[in-house]
């Protein structure tokens, strides 16, 4: 099923922001511009500016200038600010959704999903605020301690620098930005180089934010750039921890390169689905369509692996096959399209290259498998086997890839399989299934009865092996951004 365009946006709705990038207290000019394109048409949205070196290291040092001063902000402050952005991206939603969708040519849907997202992650944060503090420790447990009064405090740990992915940018900068605000952390982002815009816009709401609260703007910056920027970010003797979101490659490079500071890393999967004999085949069917196939499968935990037991494969199969005839494809600008381009072209040749060695390796095409102009097909493959990237690696498209095994602890198995363990799901109607699947599949979160896709943007997020380390959500990554220190006095 193929959308028609809708028309196109004039250029005054497009949000504007300070020329330049927002590093130390102003916006500085950029050595250089990028072209910011539409990824459904490859016409030019705008020219971003890109940095480099040398303000990626005058932003650090800009920061680190500003630690205790920071790390000073009263608790009102903070909160204060961090509810007041959360009102101020409610008030540029519309705005914000449009230069997503163009941007990162994400359908319009699941902008609209971002943004609300977004200001839930601001306003969660705002309440932790509330809720950073220590507690007493009994030293007289231990004879030495007689006569000692002991307890503990959360301090920030210092300068933070965030790295974000291209398919969820604005969320995924929040997630990195307002727990190191709510921490007391002056903290630096670095956007995707193909997806800096509304990223840039949401620093700008924040840094007004600031000045009204009188707190310092530099207490949030942005940097734009290839890996050299990143680099010399994630390695700076200043920073004091990196949080990134990406590929499993780049993140362990800089988990070695940012050594010996505090790394968060998510790093994406291939998120599995499992579907037990006694499952609700119909429920089933509609999470592998609506949870493979959202953000055009640009999503570290879409359905990409979907491992089902014998008994009822073969009509899962025909289930989620007769779904996909309806899945809009087309101009994400479009409210009823629900797959689009990706990012680029690089990436939709990767994907195609992967489902045409999985076919040549014998897997089977149930659905897809071909292009309409720049957007790839929502695609279905069976029996995958081991060893091809579709399988064993994270695709981020729109392919998800059919399995059948004996039973339930096979399916278990194959899940654990994997060198990724993010999220995973499991549909059955068996209680004791459910819990064993809790306890026993290697991921970060197991769903039941739901998509892996799941997430509640105030709970622990992240994952176990090669899927990352350390945990996002506004109170789990403000523990990770900050460092207890012990008090002990004698009266």
């Amino acid at each position: 099923m193929t959308t028609s365009p809708p028309p196109a946006y004039p250029p005054s709705a497009y949000p504007r922001h300070p020329d330049g990038l927002p590093v130390g207290d102003t916006w500085l000019p950029a050595p250089g511009r990028r072209a910011v394109v539409f990824p459904y048409d490859g016409s030019e949205v705008a020219q971003a500016p890109v940095g480099d070196e040398r303000l990626a290291r005058q932003a650090v040092e800009h920061a680190a200038g500003l630690r205790k001063q920071v790390g000073a902000l009263p608790a009102h402050t903070r909160r204060q600010v961090l509810g007041e952005v959360a009102a101020a991206l409610t008030d540029a939603l519309p705005e914000l959704v449009e230069l997503l969708v163009l941007e990162t040519g994400k359908p319009r849907v699941d902008c609209d999903i971002e943004m609300l997202r977004t200001v839930a992650t601001w306003q969660a944060a705002a309440d932790e605020v509330a809720h950073l503090h220590g507690e007493t420790v009994p030293l007289d447990l231990q004879p030495s301690g007689e006569g000692l009064f002991g307890f503990w405090t959360r301090r920030p740990v210092g300068v933070v620098v965030g790295i974000a992915g291209f398919n969820y940018p604005v969320l995924l900068a929040s997630h990195k930005i307002a727990p190191a605000l709510a921490a007391g952390c002056p903290v630096i982002i670095k956007p995707a180089p193909a997806t800096p815009l509304a990223t840039l816009r949401l620093v700008q709401l924040v840094r007004e934010r600031l000045a009204a609260a009188g707190a310092p703007v530099g207490a949030v910056q942005l940097v734009t750039g290839g890996e050299e920027v990143g680099r010399t970010l994630t390695t700076h003797p200043e920073v004091a921890a990196v949080s990134f979101t990406g590929s499993a490659a780049v993140g362990h490079r800089i988990a070695r390169d940012a050594a010996p500071r505090k790394v968060i890393l998510e790093l994406g999967s291939n998120a599995a689905l499992v579907v037990a004999a006694d499952a609700d085949l119909d429920a089933a069917a509609d999470a592998v369509v609506r949870g493979g196939y959202y953000a055009s499968g640009q999503a570290c935990i879409s359905v990409q692996r979907v491992v089902a037991v014998a008994a009822v494969a073969a009509t899962l199969e025909e289930k989620i096959a007769r779904r996909l005839r309806t899945v809009a494809v087309g101009d994400p600008r479009d409210p009823a399209t629900r797959v689009s381009a990706l990012i680029d072209e690089a990436a939709t040749e990767r994907v195609t290259d992967w489902v045409h060695r999985a076919r040549a390796a014998g897997a089977r095409l149930v659905a897809g498998g071909d292009r309409e102009g720049r957007c790839l097909t929502p695609t279905l493959l069976a029996d995958v086997p081991d060893g091809q990237p579709a399988w064993d690696e994270e695709i981020f498209g729109p392919v998800v890839c059919l399995r059948a095994v004996p039973d339930l602890e096979t399916a278990y198995d194959v899940v654990n399989a994997s060198r990724y363990g993010l999220h995973a799901a499991v549909f059955t109607r068996d209680l004791g299934a459910a819990f064993r699947a809790v306890e026993e599949l290697e991921a970060g979160g197991v769903v039941i009865n739901e998509v892996p896709g799941h997430r509640s943007d105030i709970a622990p997020y992240g994952g176990v092996k090669d899927s990352g380390i350390g945990r996002e959500g506004p109170r789990f990554a403000i523990g990770e951004l900050t460092v207890t220190r012990m008090a002990v006095v004698r009266p």
